[in-house]
């Protein structure tokens, strides 16, 4: 038995690779079908999680939307939406983010002690649960064990870049699930489903195609699997 949940990245991107415009706003990228696809995975995991970066500066609601697949998850004895997981190194949240009142929904954050102990306290007056790492920043191997702990079997990872990336150097990613837009963005500097310090070609992850679909609104659905 894994000692972590089974991990996987989803993400939205332009035929480019894009996630976001060089703006960084949060640009829209999944059609309707696409949308109605993330609520569907969400609805079928345990946790859905972001980094830092995207918890900041886009303020999630990670819930699911369809009031069917909320009900659906209610029959079979979870919660309507599954549990919010942010990681963070300085977890200088908005007392009224919508990540922490959109839900309702357990909610836990993985955060350093850059992290000010009247914010930590702000956040668990809140019902936050809070896992302080000892190092500069979270430890994501430790986080996935804790999350395992905490009875997490199935981890949907929405991003960010960084995030994505440490997740799959370190080996930590089950699938990768990309909807590719038919849409270019360009720009030396919008995000990519990637980021991080990079590989050398010989150090590169190798990925399995499992499944492809070729959709009406011309976008393409792909599923990888990471070959070990």
């Amino acid at each position: 038995m894994m000692s972590r949940p089974f991990v996987f990245i989803n993400v939205a991107m332009t035929a480019d690779g894009k996630i976001d415009t060089f703006a960084r706003k949060g640009a829209a990228i999944s059609s309707q079908r696409d949308k109605e696809r993330v609520d569907q995975l969400r609805a079928g995991s345990d946790a859905v999680m972001v980094g830092g970066k995207t918890l900041l500066d886009e303020d999630p609601k990670l819930t699911v939307k369809s009031e069917a697949l909320r009900a659906e998850r209610v029959a079979r004895g979870l919660a309507s939406n599954p549990i919010k997981v942010g990681v963070v190194t300085k977890a200088d949240l908005n007392p009224h983010a919508k990540f922490l009142h959109e839900g309702p929904a357990r909610i836990v954050i993985f955060t350093t002690h850059q992290t000010s102990k009247e914010q930590l306290a702000s956040l668990r007056l809140q019902g936050v649960e809070v896992f302080i790492h000892a190092g500069e920043r979270v430890d994501l191997e430790k986080m996935l064990q804790t999350l395992k702990e905490l009875g997490i079997n199935r981890l949907m990872v929405e991003g960010g870049a960084n995030l994505n990336f440490e997740l799959l150097r370190l080996g930590l990613v089950d699938e990768v699930m990309a909807y590719m837009a038919p849409m270019i963005f360009g720009g030396a500097s919008a995000p990519t489903m990637v980021a991080g310090s990079g590989l050398e070609r010989s150090a590169a992850l190798p990925l399995k195609l499992v499944h492809v679909e070729k959709w009406d609104d011309g976008g393409v659905l792909l599923k990888y699997q990471l070959e070990r």
